[in-house]
């Protein structure tokens, strides 16, 4: 009985944590002071699909998105200043309303790391 109990209740995180389909609004702390943006997530099965937006890059399509649990990854194409920049989100959901992700800096440097909140 134990064993099903636990079985249960893997699934039912497994349930929980894929679910992020809505609209979030992140915060991140950069080089030059705190940054926003915000995601549209549509979950279809394991696939992840949506946009982006931010104020400093602007707004962007959501491209090889997957969930996997509570593993969430996708790519965007970001402009900066006419320059075309891939951008490698990975992320970690950590409830139904936050997911943390962490993002490389294609021009080197630091990693930087977004904290998500579901939008209510």
């Amino acid at each position: 009985m134990k064993k099903v109990v636990a079985m249960l209740a893997l699934l039912a995180c497994a349930v929980f944590a894929s679910d992020i389909t809505g609209n979030w609004k992140a915060t991140a702390e950069g080089p030059n002071g705190p940054m926003e943006r915000t995601f549209t997530f549509k979950v279809d099965g394991k696939k992840l699909t949506g946009e982006t937006t931010s104020s400093f890059l602007g707004k962007s399509v959501i491209e090889d998105g997957k969930v996997d649990g509570d593993n969430v990854s996708f790519t965007i194409v970001a402009k900066f200043q006419d320059n075309e920049m891939k951008l490698n989100y990975k992320g970690k959901v950590l409830s139904a309303d936050e997911i943390k992700f962490t993002v490389e800096n294609p021009m080197g440097g630091n990693a930087i790391e977004w904290l998500a909140k579901r939008v209510k």
